[in-house]
């Protein structure tokens, strides 16, 4: 399974394999992951509840919470990481989220082209 080469321990791992760890540092790892994910959603209530941040800046500072929490969710929870074991998964990530963007697209550019060449409420009345 290993090999010695020049002092040092070659491991063969198949791609999306990850060296052993112990269940301590996994534990670990989730629990970090958990304290960070509560600590940017606590944050987010924060910043859309208080008056001590600047008004026209909450929507952007949110989006900015949104994207920090995800990436604590994909590095702590799916383990998503820039390794070259990793192609799979990010090929897969991207993917999914391609899909779920031309799904959320596609249903708004339906629903305002709709909006758009509907006629006015009344109009449709009184063709009853």
């Amino acid at each position: 399974m290993s090999e010695q080469t020049h002092g040092m321990v070659k491991h063969d791992l198949a791609p999306g394999e990850e060296e052993e760890h112990s269940v301590g540092a996994r534990i670990l790892g989730y629990v970090v992951g958990l304290v960070l994910a509560l600590l940017l959603t606590a944050t987010s209530f924060f910043i859309a509840g208080t008056d001590l941040v600047w008004q026209p800046s909450i929507p952007v500072a949110l989006i900015v919470l949104a994207i920090a929490q995800m990436g604590v969710h994909l590095v702590f929870f799916l383990h998503i990481t820039t390794g070259p074991d990793n192609t799979n998964n990010v090929l897969a990530l991207a993917f999914g989220l391609l899909v779920v963007f031309l799904v959320v697209g596609g249903t708004v550019w339906i629903m305002a082209n709709l909006n758009a060449n509907m006629p006015p409420m009344d109009q449709i009345m009184m063709r009853q």
